[in-house]
């Protein structure tokens, strides 16, 4: 599960890092109501882990062309800054696993689907802003996950070797993406629950990511 030697470790950011997938449940199903149109959770699960050009392209799928994707992510963001005015939740074990890492030197990277302006302001949000070396966003690469450019272009940054890397994902899409870059992909799962398919590109699925900081003190013991 963890290479020696590990060169990095590269964090997906919401449901991984972030405890935010709850938040976004009530905030997508409220905007798509502010817009007219009824969310579905079977749509809102297929969204998890996907950019917003690809997720803009399922709703009009969905909904026709009436939908307006502007006016449902500007219902989305207002209900997100309204929701999470303060602060931002993190993930069981999150900081505890950045501060060993930042103490054992290891460099560490965002590679999300999301907006530079998000991730930024979320991750201060959080406290956790001045634990990245890195952060590599949708803006940053030609193609999104499930295609593997957003991890690689986080470990060409921190001058990693791909195979020397840990990618932290919660997402099927991010597990695809982190698997095809070549890295050892752990799977946190928050919402979805990976199938034989997707356990097959783990190097481990794990409950919470205080188990990847114990995997790391005991090797390091």
């Amino acid at each position: 599960m963890i290479p020696n030697p590990l060169h990095a470790v590269i964090f997906d950011l919401d449901g991984l890092l972030l405890d935010t997938e709850r938040v976004f449940h009530g905030v997508m199903f409220e905007a798509c109501r502010e817009v007219g149109f009824a969310m579905t959770e079977d749509l809102f699960l297929s969204m998890i882990g996907s950019p917003r050009d690809a997720n803009a392209q399922r709703l009009l799928e969905r909904f026709g062309a009436d939908f307006s994707v502007d006016a449902y992510y500007d219902a989305c963001h207002r209900g997100f800054e309204i929701a999470c005015a303060d602060s931002v939740p993190l993930r069981p074990g999150a900081e505890r696993l950045l501060a060993l890492l930042e103490r054992r030197a290891i460099p560490r990277a965002i590679a999300t689907s999301s907006s530079v302006d998000y991730v930024r302001s979320s991750l201060a949000k959080a406290g956790v802003l001045g634990y990245f070396d890195v952060i590599v966003t949708r803006g940053d690469v030609a193609r999104g996950k499930p295609h593997p450019d957003t991890f690689l272009r986080a470990a060409e940054r921190l001058g990693a070797s791909p195979e020397r890397c840990i990618a932290l994902e919660d997402s099927f899409n991010g597990v695809r993406a982190a698997s095809a870059a070549g890295m050892s992909t752990i799977m946190v799962p928050d919402f979805l629950q990976p199938g034989p398919d997707i356990r097959a590109l783990c190097a481990a699925v794990v409950e919470s990511l205080d188990v990847v900081a114990d995997a790391l003190e005991r090797v390091a013991g």
